[in-house]
């Protein structure tokens, strides 16, 4: 247990609500449309990317050359229709125990926070009707550099008025644990970001974090 926790910063996809496959259907749709190689083992590798990362990591199998407005373009297309795949979104996709740890958490003292590289994160909350629930939310219109930069795991412990050494971070994608580190955070590995080596914590379901605060 750790008495000097302060917050606890959640990563927002794969960790409070799984969007994963309505991103792979929306750069699906794009790269199809575009004739461009896509597969899920090249989306996976999009995990807690931005969306101009994750696009040049597509185009890396395209033979033909885009010119940055092209770019531009074909990320807002497929932001577009992944905005119009949100609207299946509600609070049945919440992640198990999610509601449970977050007022836990709260009893406690402790403040709680979102940390997400996405654009569409208020969005999303509101879609499963959390979007009250958190004391902050920092996502990738407040940041200019995505995960595994820490810039979105700083603004939220500002925003929260919390110094970093006093925040724990969840994270799903190992970017989010590199970024949290390199925040000067203790970092929790759920999910796929316990192959990292880098976190301080690995837990098979967000229900052990209680132990760890």
């Amino acid at each position: 247990m750790n008495n000097k926790i302060k917050a606890v910063i959640f990563d927002l996809d794969g960790v409070i609500v799984s969007t994963d496959d309505l991103h792979y259907q929306a750069w699906n749709y794009m790269a199809m449309k575009h004739q461009i190689y896509f597969d899920k083992t090249i989306n996976h590798r999009l995990r807690g990317v931005s969306r101009m990362e994750s696009l040049e990591i597509i185009l890396e199998r395209s033979n033909k050359i885009f010119s940055e407005e092209e770019k531009n373009d074909l990320a807002k297309e497929k932001n577009e229709y992944y905005i119009q795949l949100l609207k299946t979104l509600s609070p049945k996709d919440i992640l198990p125990n999610v509601d449970l740890v977050i007022k836990r958490l709260k009893d406690k003292g402790i403040k709680v926070a979102i940390g997400s590289s996405s654009k569409n994160a208020l969005n999303i909350l509101k879609q499963i009707k959390r979007d009250q629930s958190f004391d902050a939310v920092a996502d990738g219109n407040d940041i200019t550099h995505s995960k595994p930069d820490p810039e979105v795991f700083l603004v939220a412990a500002k925003k929260l008025n919390v110094e970093p050494e006093a925040c724990m971070v969840i994270e799903d994608a190992q970017a989010g644990i590199v970024a949290a580190k390199n925040a000067s955070m203790v970092a929790v590995a759920i999910s796929d970001a316990k192959l990292s080596g880098l976190s301080d914590y690995k837990i098979d379901d967000l229900i052990e974090l209680l132990q760890l605060v």
